[in-house]
């Protein structure tokens, strides 16, 4: 076995740079966020709730409170009353999978190399026959490419060896492609189509560097797993709730955008804010908010955002010279309320990032596959269920005997006024990233690099490019540049990056990945 392992990490080691083997591991000011894709948006229905997880944790649930008809463009669809109601279109939020398997756990490192060594020997011996980028596929249809996607399906374990052969998109066949979606992050429809077809064409020799590049950012980690503990994959913008070694919880997040990364970060969760205000970076006061006080002087006002000078002493911002940069000498403030960029609930987490995780009022992106779209912290969908899972065991607000129930939340957060929880016992958090992993069962589970983080020294995907989640590995993007009166750059200007990795310093800690700090920035 010892020697097993000294050939893994051979391997390991013979096929990844050396940064990698060393290892360890605000809302946006203007909330002005694109509408989600006609895709992602879906009519008024009822908010969907994860999917029942074996071995459940039970909690009581705790209702996101209704949207405001202002920010959610759900408001607008229509309804089959023709008569107008008064109510909110309820919140939608993207489909998580319910696998209750944790996406980390104290085994993911080893399984991860053991699941590199497998897709290197699919590599070797040829990997699997890229499939026509036309194909599209329903049930029961056939085609002449079938007997190579049940090919690709027996190698990754998805179609069991022994299923009949067939040219036919059979039952069989469809459960083995809803498998592979699931493993890939996609819809698990059972469909091939053009997210699919991408994730199933992406060579046998890039999985296995996903793999490799994964296992290294997790080498020499000495995260805590306990009992309880959460779980930020970014490349899959999840956060899970695990309890008991099973995912209790898990709920779709808006992770860093690719010029403002998500950092890596290993902690725990220490106090539960509710209504909490929120300072501004000074990044932020220079690059965003002078910029738009001089085209909208009472752009402060309209957001509750206070000037404070030496003693916290309230500065009237018509007085303030905005021509210059002289605002990034006091402290700008915004009220807490509904419509703080922090939203009603901040969650806090020490570190030296300053990242935290936390509510918002643009709640849009949540219904959206792709949520690459944060300053750096993580925004969490149905955050208040979330806070009543960390809050378990806790005492409640009336005193020995009480708990923080769905009301008590509801009712502590109703009041307005700022008040801070310190958990009893913190809870361990990690953000980490991992493209590629695997799980104690033995199946591999990829997602997007979306910060080109596999190929060191690489380009970053652009942030004026819509990041794609398709489940597969682009070649490495390099934008070409824009010409006066040029559109912004889309997903056909991106062509493949032909220099070469640049060498990085291996003293670089894994957790400095991030090409910005975020600071204190929410999202």
């Amino acid at each position: 076995m010892v020697l097993r392992m000294v050939s893994t990490a051979s391997r390991l080691r013979a096929g990844l740079p050396p940064l990698l083997l060393g290892f360890g591991l605000s809302a946006a000011l203007a909330q002005g966020a694109p509408p989600a894709p006609p895709a992602a948006i879906v009519a008024p229905a009822p908010v969907q709730q994860p999917a029942p997880l074996p071995q459940p944790v039970t909690a009581a649930p705790i209702p996101a409170p209704p949207a405001n008809p202002g920010a959610n463009p759900l408001a607008e669809a229509p309804t089959q009353n023709p008569k107008k109601s008064r109510e909110a279109a309820p919140l939608v939020y993207a489909r998580v999978s319910a696998d209750p398997v944790p996406t980390l756990n104290p085994r993911t490192f080893l399984d991860t190399l053991r699941a590199a060594e497998r897709y290197a020997a699919f590599a070797e011996a040829g990997g699997w026959e890229r499939l026509p980028d036309t194909l599209v596929l329903k049930p029961g249809e056939r085609n002449p490419a079938i007997p190579s996607l049940r090919h690709h399906l027996t190698l990754t374990g998805d179609l069991p060896p022994d299923a009949p052969a067939s040219d036919r998109l059979d039952p069989v066949l469809i459960a083995a492609v809803t498998a592979f979606q699931g493993r890939h992050g996609l819809p698990e429809t059972g469909l091939v189509g053009r997210q699919t077809l991408a994730a199933l064409n992406v060579p046998a020799d890039i999985r296995q560097r996903q793999l490799a590049a994964s296992a290294a950012r997790l080498m020499g980690s000495k995260f805590p797993f306990g009992e309880r503990y959460v779980v930020v994959n970014i490349p899959s913008a999840t956060v899970e709730a695990v309890e008991g070694g099973v995912v209790a919880r898990r709920y779709v997040a808006v992770v860093g955008s690719p010029d403002k990364a998500t950092p890596a970060v290993e902690t725990r969760i220490t106090d539960i804010n509710f209504n909490p205000t929120w300072t501004v970076p000074v990044s932020v006061v220079k690059n965003e908010i002078i910029p738009r006080m001089r085209k909208e002087p009472g752009y402060l006002a309209k957001n509750h955002i206070r000037m404070l000078g030496p003693g916290n002493v309230e500065v009237d911002p018509t007085k303030i010279d905005w021509k210059g940069e002289k605002a990034v000498n006091y402290t700008l403030r915004q009220d807490s309320g509904f419509d703080n960029s922090l939203g009603q609930v901040r969650i806090d987490m020490p570190n030296r990032h300053a990242v935290y995780m936390h509510d918002t009022p643009s709640k849009s992106l949540f219904s959206r596959n792709v949520r690459f779209h944060s300053h750096g912290c993580v925004r969490v969908g149905q955050v208040k269920e979330f806070v009543g899972w960390l809050l378990q065991g806790s005492e409640g607000p009336n005193g020995p005997g009480s708990a923080w129930g769905a009301i008590e939340i509801e009712t502590g957060i109703a009041d307005g006024e700022r008040r801070d929880i310190k958990l009893p016992r913190p809870v361990p958090v990690t953000f980490v990233y991992l493209t590629g992993y695997a799980t104690p069962d033995g199946r591999a589970h990829f997602r997007d690099d979306i910060y080109g983080l596999d190929t060191p020294g690489g380009p970053v995907p652009s942030a004026a490019t819509e990041p794609a989640t398709t489940g597969a590995i682009a070649p490495r993007p390099a934008i070409r540049p824009a010409r006066a009166g040029q559109r912004p750059p889309a997903a056909a200007d991106l062509t493949p990056a032909v220099a070469p990795p640049r060498p990085r310093r291996a003293s670089v800690p894994a957790a400095d990945y991030a090409p910005r700090p975020p600071g204190s920035i929410p999202n």
